[in-house]
């Protein structure tokens, strides 16, 4: 004798299933390179001292969403702290990149540039002036 249709425990097992997985998928696959955008910080607005950025590395300015980072002497570079992934603010920077410990997106020190996904977009570019030992935005 065969039992043609859905059982009880296969229509229990498939709506867990469904409730743990959608709310899932639509924390972390509703933008999909997008990010969210956040307004380019204020033109002067005034990020930090250039002795607070080390040389192949980088600080995260998080009250502007800004991280510049340094990966040669003297030359600084600007980029939105908001992963293109899914919006969560950069962490860390470490070993050549920015990071993001949301969804494990990496980006270049260099270029913004993705180094390791999820994220496919690159970091937007900051443009920075620096006057007097001081990161301004451009």
């Amino acid at each position: 004798m065969t039992n043609e249709g859905i059982t009880r425990r296969n229509a229990i097992a498939g709506a867990a299933a469904a409730g743990i997985g959608v709310p899932l998928l639509a924390a972390c696959g509703g933008n999909t390179g997008g990010g969210s955008q956040q307004p380019a910080p204020a033109a002067g607005e005034k990020l930090g001292a250039t002795s607070e950025v080390p040389v192949g590395g980088g600080k995260i300015f998080a009250d502007q969403q800004v991280v510049v980072t340094q990966p040669n002497q003297g030359s600084f570079e600007g980029f939105s702290a908001v992963c293109t992934h899914a919006g969560c603010l950069l962490s860390t920077v470490s070993d050549g990149t920015m990071n993001c410990t949301c969804h494990g997106s990496r980006f270049s020190i260099e270029d913004g540039s993705v180094v390791t996904g999820p994220a496919s977009s690159p970091l937007p570019k900051v443009e920075l002036a620096v006057k007097r030992g001081e990161i301004v935005t451009a």
